[in-house]
């Protein structure tokens, strides 16, 4: 196992006055066996980041280590990496034992040592009994399965994940979030880990890293990220439904945004107005869409509450300690 260190990392496409900048001076540090999740929209940087590391990417400016050492100008197979994709890439004529044990064979190793690698990863991802099946026998859940148990077999320093569940359904995703946390606490090897799901980020990281237009926003645990968001971006990014962000006076003051997240308002005898535009049932709650003024408000309510009508006034009021204050020009947090 080992730490990773992004230092000032620069990524830019193309050259001279042409180039295009993706990563912006971005600087972390990920702790040994920690679970980090990169999590941003489409075209934010997330994949390109982690493709830097895994050595696919060159990097322009800056370093990346992997334990003590500086791996800018290594060649992916030297790295001591292990990629899952979201493309399972497993060879379609091989079985599952066959797929596991592929690069075990090319590095030479020992047939009784290849065994007990592929036995031991199969145990862990509950692949025993599938060890002779060929992919297109397998479900989707399976097949990823088969790709994590290809890179726990290689036995790496890091683990690199990219968008690993994008191609399963509900459901599968979040049984196999379970199957990847239970994975990391047995294995305890350091693991990035990009998806532009925010819930995925919130339910897998130890810490997250949230990317907007190739810089890093905040760098915290889920809780951190969601309860002190470090910039506008962030605070409706992350949450779901997301803040509620404020303008108008007077509820906000003059150059400021004012924040507060739908589950932070309750209904009142006096407070915020809301004209109630739509209700949505999500079964032991409601989520009440309206708007004060102009500007669009989410409420999350009980669902015991009796819903209010489509075109009626909800009087809300935010909890004092629950607001959260943004600069209106750079949309960074402010202190209240």
């Amino acid at each position: 196992m080992a730490a990773i260190s992004f230092r000032k990392i620069v990524k830019r496409y193309g050259k001279g006055a042409q180039a295009v900048q993706v990563i912006h001076g971005l600087d972390a540090e990920i702790r040994d066996g920690e679970f980090v999740v990169i999590v941003g929209p489409s075209g934010c940087g997330k994949s390109t980041l982690l493709r830097m590391v895994a050595g696919l990417e060159d990097i322009s400016g800056g370093d990346i280590a992997i334990g003590a050492r500086v791996v800018n100008d290594l060649e992916p197979a030297e790295r001591d990496i292990a990629m899952v994709f979201q493309n399972y890439a497993l060879y379609p004529h091989m079985s599952v034992f066959e797929n596991m044990a592929y690069g075990l064979k090319i590095r030479k190793l020992p047939a009784d040592e290849i065994r007990a690698r592929v036995d031991k990863a199969a145990a862990i991802l509950e692949l025993s009994a599938l060890l002779d099946r060929k992919p297109r026998q397998l479900s989707g859940g399976q097949r990823q399965r088969v790709a994590m148990g290809r890179a726990i077999v290689r036995q790496p320093q890091v683990f690199l994940f990219d968008e690993p569940l994008s191609n399963l359904d509900a459901k599968l995703r979040a049984q196999t979030r379970l199957e990847i946390q239970k994975l990391h606490r047995e294995l305890g090897i350091t693991s990035l880990f990009v998806t532009h799901d925010q819930v995925e980020a919130m339910t897998l990281a130890q810490r997250m890293i949230v990317m907007n237009a190739g810089v890093m926003e905040q760098f915290g645990t889920p809780e951190e990220v969601y309860r002190t968001p470090a910039s506008t971006f962030v605070a409706s990014f992350i949450g779901s439904p997301p803040m509620n962000l404020l303008r108008q006076a007077p509820v906000a003051r003059a150059g400021e945004i004012l924040g507060v997240r739908p589950e932070h308002l309750e209904v009142a005898d006096t407070g915020w107005n809301l004209q109630v535009e739509t209700v949505e049932l999500l079964g032991a709650e409601r989520l009440v869409y309206g708007r004060l003024g102009s500007e669009p408000v989410i409420v999350r309510l009980d669902a015991s509450r009796p819903a209010p009508a489509t075109g009626s006034t909800l009087t809300v009021a935010p909890r004092p300690d629950s607001l959260h204050h943004f600069d209106a020009q750079t949309g960074k947090r402010r202190e209240a």
